[in-house]
């Protein structure tokens, strides 16, 4: 059983989104919270909870401190924001402090159903950038991809896992500077600064269906 937890200071928020939850996640058990110090009791009670929807913009909390401080605490509950505010450069932040997800307060259930599967298969997951996504843009990505050898793709894929370089080469086997040399391939390739750019530049791909696909032939 998938166990939720919704953090949010609007009852009339909470209900609602605890009705869409539970009509995606069949079976889920949600627990509810009114602010930051209410979800840590939830969280110290409830050690297997999945994954926390948190909102962004509560009393008593300034920008981002909420997600700090659960992601201190308990790293290893993800946790999804959920705003009204569609920045992206908000939801880079989001991302780079360790939310596992962003999504809209406005949401349809359909959406919301992927974000959830997605974070909860340990993905991150972005919202589209606009009407129809920007189709162009995500096929040049994907041809930037096409270029990646099989093992950088099983890099990229632990990147947008999370993982560090160190938890990287004890997954692959193999040393931490060869995986430093992979991650920089990976974002040359891509043509990004940041591990963070990747994961947001990629949120919306399968990966594992282009891993599947069979990339271009191993090159060092």
């Amino acid at each position: 059983m998938v166990q939720i937890l919704i953090v949010d200071d609007h009852p009339l928020f909470r209900e609602a989104l605890r009705g869409a939850v539970s009509a995606v996640l069949d079976g889920a058990e949600v627990e509810e919270a009114d602010g930051i110090e209410a979800a840590c009791r939830v969280l110290e009670r409830q050690r297997n909870l999945d994954l926390a929807l948190l909102d962004l913009g509560m009393p008593g909390v300034s920008g981002f401190e909420g997600l700090v401080a659960l992601r201190n605490r308990f790293p290893r509950v993800p946790v999804v924001i959920v705003s009204a505010l569609d920045d992206p450069r908000v939801m880079e932040e989001a991302i780079r402090l360790g939310a596992a997800g962003f999504v809209p307060k406005t949401i349809d259930r359909p959406l919301l159903a992927q974000a959830l599967q997605t974070v909860l298969h340990g993905e991150v997951y972005l919202p589209a950038a606009g009407p129809r996504a920007g189709t162009a843009r995500e096929d040049g990505l994907a041809a930037r991809l096409a270029e990646l050898t099989p093992q950088q793709l099983r890099v990229l894929q632990m990147i947008r896992q999370g993982l560090l370089n160190k938890q990287i080469a004890h997954e692959l086997k193999i040393g931490e500077t060869t995986v430093k040399a992979h991650v920089s391939e990976v974002l040359r390739k891509l043509k990004v600064v940041s591990r963070t750019q990747a994961v947001i530049e990629t949120a919306k791909l399968d990966l594992p269906a282009l891993m599947a696909r069979g990339p271009k032939a191993e090159g060092g």
